[in-house]
């Protein structure tokens, strides 16, 4: 799955991931590769996993 960047909190480790006609999606940094940090308006790709909490995306790429 793709999609934007709606935000990310690099402190708090987590944001959100906009796609078009969906929810936004969480993600947290423990999805993200090493080193690797999300900015505003950064395309990605990525994976849907459900948790208990609700959607997370996981294995984030940036494009």
């Amino acid at each position: 799955m793709q999609g934007t960047v709606k935000w990310y909190n690099r402190i708090k480790a987590y944001g959100f991931i906009e796609v078009e006609g969906e929810k936004d999606i969480f993600v947290h940094k423990s999805a993200l590769p090493e080193n690797v940090v999300l900015y505003e308006g950064d395309s990605v790709e990525f994976e849907v996993e459900e948790t208990d909490k609700g959607t997370q995306a996981v294995n984030v790429q940036k494009l």
